[in-house]
């Protein structure tokens, strides 16, 4: 097995050009965190900002056999983790742009939230966090890194309840990480999930050894045939989802435009009615004073 090892590592550092699939990839980042329990560890404590030390333990709840294929009901590969017993993070990479992203990820969160058995007490509800890598902007009047959200008070914003949380991570947005994300390795893990070379990826764990176990994994990924078969399925599954959006899009806007035809005919119509009113209306005082008229002085000669 050591030879083994030596082998891969040997043909890793000897990769060049472009990665088949990075992490950005969904099942290239659950194959990686799942198949590598020090790469998990080490991304769990970034997000919560933890010494790695402070994880005595991270279990993957939700497992798949990497892989196999999919089937629909695993449309979306969020990796549930339980962490030190105490806590659940629910962790996702989502590359597509539905605009609807706030919405979705409530719904996540709620469900993991809503955790408790019948009969069993509120009091133990343990924290849960929905963990969204993003390649979008999420708030365009509010860029941010790494955005954690609770629930506060609007006026002051004092804490409501710190077991319900929400933690965006957009990966399009290194350029403006705070210092903290860079201690907590954040900011690495990014770029190391967003790299797109083999030698991009062997410059990233040069300055970062610790990473280098992670690089591996995707190298050894990379080679697996099945692995990306899936990574393709995947790939497709996106870009098949994305174009059935810009249908529905074109639909909407096509029904939008004919509504909008239609509104501007029955205006015209409206005020055409309303001409033909008017006209009636004339007529109907014309004649009410021709009547006045014959009243008066009788019928006209």
């Amino acid at each position: 097995m050591k030879n083994i090892h030596m082998h891969k590592n040997y043909a890793f550092m000897k990769a060049k050009g472009k990665i088949g699939y990075n992490m950005t990839n969904d099942y290239m980042f659950r194959t990686v965190l799942q198949n590598n329990k020090g790469t998990l560890r080490g991304l769990v404590a970034s997000i919560m900002n933890f010494k790695t030390e402070d994880i005595k333990d991270v279990t993957i709840e939700n497992p798949i056999v990497i892989g196999d294929a999919m089937s629909d009901k695993e449309y979306r590969l969020d990796i549930l983790v339980t962490l030190n017993s105490s806590a659940t993070l629910n962790i996702e990479m989502q590359i597509n742009n539905y605009s609807d992203w706030t919405n979705r990820s409530l719904v996540y969160l709620c469900r993991e939230f809503d955790s408790l058995s019948h009969g069993e007490l509120y009091e133990n509800l343990k924290p849960v966090y929905q963990v969204s890598f993003i390649d979008f902007r999420l708030f365009s009047d509010h860029p941010e890194f790494f955005g954690k959200y609770q629930m506060r008070n609007v006026l002051d914003g004092y804490l409501y309840n710190s077991n319900f949380n929400l933690y965006v991570i957009e990966l399009n947005s290194t350029d403006i990480a705070t210092d903290d994300d860079i201690r907590s390795e954040m900011v690495t893990w990014v770029k190391l999930f967003k790299a797109t070379t083999w030698e991009e990826i062997r410059m990233i764990t040069k300055d970062n050894p610790s990473f280098e176990s992670t690089a591996e994994s995707i190298f050894i990924s990379n080679a697996d045939k099945n692995v990306v078969k899936r990574c393709r399925e995947r790939e497709d599954f996106y870009l098949e989802q994305e174009a059935r959006e810009k249908e529905m899009a074109k639909l909407k806007q096509t029904i939008a435009e004919k509504d909008s035809t239609i509104a501007k005919k029955n205006s015209t119509i409206a005020e055409k009615d309303e001409t033909i009113a008017e006209k009636n209306n004339t007529i109907a005082e014309k004649d009410a004073l021709l009547q006045k008229y014959i009243e008066q002085f009788g019928e006209l000669k």
